[in-house]
């Protein structure tokens, strides 16, 4: 790609084995540019084949060997046309969250073969305004470099982790793809950066993901990750919840652990089991902890407290309950499903620590 005219920032990376990438990731970070977390296509060069909105899907690329449209064969992803007369073909992205820092970067392109993407690099702004972000188009603009010049090849996943995570938040980011091609999904791994009320008795959700709260582990996630349990909404069905597989051994449960987006004092919390209509759990239980260690808390660790009497789940419902500890400040809830089951989402409202 040293042709490519248009120069960008050399920027320390690392490349990450496709194997590797979910858990490089998934325990300490978020998708700040998903679909679920409220990421929005705003702009594109071009899309004739498939469309730019399916880069941020949080499923699974799929395919449809034979399926034909319009355009041509159908591809679950983002194609642009042949013999594209610029450097790269774009798509502009806002995220999900007021504003993120980031960690690493994944682009998918699966069963793009012949008709992959074959570099990439990826753009951040911080912006008040979706115009003039788009104005920019595919020129220089306010863009600053988050991921340099990176080759990619046929369907397969590609990850990058950043030597140095951003310390400038971004609002916007914008994916470059060298000349034109397809790519089948697109992830920007970071942490949110909220902004919080100025109101020091402001009730909030700190486990929403947009409030800085990650999923850093579970016990089993066989149906539905663990990721899901904070995602705003109630979602469109089951595939968009925590859902662990069915136990067979006496006194077994399950367990997921969520680190709050800053150290609070918790006063009542929400488990939604929308959509599970015959897999909700018996009954759910929910623990807390204060954790000043730099590694997340594990499941057995010694220290988490009792938040709430053990509850009995019902079928495609918001259960309220009433935490038992309100003066005290905890940094990860960990919620208990006995035995086993799927919940839609968490949520833990609480004051901040300030």
């Amino acid at each position: 790609m040293e042709d490519v005219g248009y120069r960008l920032e050399a920027v320390k990376a690392t490349r990450v084995p496709a194997e590797d990438i979910d858990k490089t990731f998934r325990s300490s970070c978020i998708d700040l540019v998903s679909a679920a977390l409220g990421g929005k296509v705003l702009g594109f060069s071009d899309q004739w084949f498939a469309e730019a909105a399916n880069l941020i899907n949080p499923a699974a690329p799929i395919r449809q060997p034979g399926k034909m449209v319009y355009s041509g064969a159908w591809y679950d992803g983002w194609e642009t046309r042949r013999h594209n007369a610029e450097p790269f073909d774009w798509v502009v992205i806002r995220l999900g969250v007021a504003s993120g820092t980031v960690e690493g970067v994944e682009v998918d392109t699966a069963f793009f073969s012949g008709n992959h993407a074959p570099a990439i690099s990826v753009e951040g702004c911080f912006s008040q305004s979706d115009d003039e972000v788009l104005s920019w188009k595919g020129s220089r603009g306010g863009w600053e470099t988050i991921l340099g010049i990176q080759e990619c090849g046929p369907s397969q996943r590609f990850g990058w982790k950043l030597d140095s995570p951003t310390d400038k938040q971004y609002t916007h980011v914008r994916l470059n793809m060298y000349p034109d091609g397809g790519i089948a999904r697109f992830r920007l791994f970071g942490h949110a950066v909220p902004v919080f009320p100025e109101d020091k008795e402001a009730i909030l959700d700190l486990a929403a993901a947009q409030n800085g709260g990650v999923a850093v582990s579970c016990s089993d996630q066989h149906f539905g990750s663990k990721d899901n349990l904070i995602l705003p909404g109630r979602g469109k069905d089951m595939s968009d919840g925590w859902e662990t597989a069915r136990s067979r051994t006496k006194g077994h449960f399950d367990w997921a652990i969520i680190r709050l987006g800053a150290p609070g004092y918790i006063q009542n919390f929400v488990v939604d089991t929308a959509h599970f209509r015959g897999n909700y759990p018996q009954r759910v239980e929910i623990e807390a902890i204060e954790w000043k260690d730099e590694a997340e808390p594990p499941a057995g660790a010694e220290g988490w407290v009792k938040m709430a009497e053990p509850i009995k789940c019902g079928p495609d419902m918001e259960h309220q309950i009433e935490s038992l500890v309100r003066n005290r400040a905890f940094t990860h809830v960990k919620l208990i499903m006995v035995p086993d089951g799927g919940v839609k989402r968490l949520r833990v409202f609480a004051k901040r620590v300030v």
